[in-house]
């Protein structure tokens, strides 16, 4: 089960729970394409528990955009390293 949470207070903060998996990139994406230009973005992943290859490129796409990770889990980071070494 996935949920998100928005929370505004100068940035944007997409508070991340679950399992995130392919099927929720274009959610995902259509959330962050529906802020307003300008304003600081922040997917929070202290709830996240599983990914997938699919959501590790998203995330590696979003943060080479400008939309920060905080508490991304160290595997999560780890593979998101292992998958720019691969470029």
């Amino acid at each position: 089960m996935l949920k998100i949470q928005r929370t505004a207070n100068g940035d944007v903060v997409l508070t991340v729970s679950g399992r995130l998996g392919a099927g929720n990139v274009t959610d995902l994406s259509e959330l962050l394409d529906a802020e307003p230009t300008g304003r600081a973005v922040v997917l929070d992943l202290k709830d996240v528990v599983l990914v997938d290859r699919e959501i590790v490129q998203f995330l590696r796409a979003c943060e080479r955009d400008g939309i920060a990770l905080r508490n991304c889990p160290p595997y999560i980071r780890q593979w998101i390293a292992g998958e720019e070494e691969q470029l």
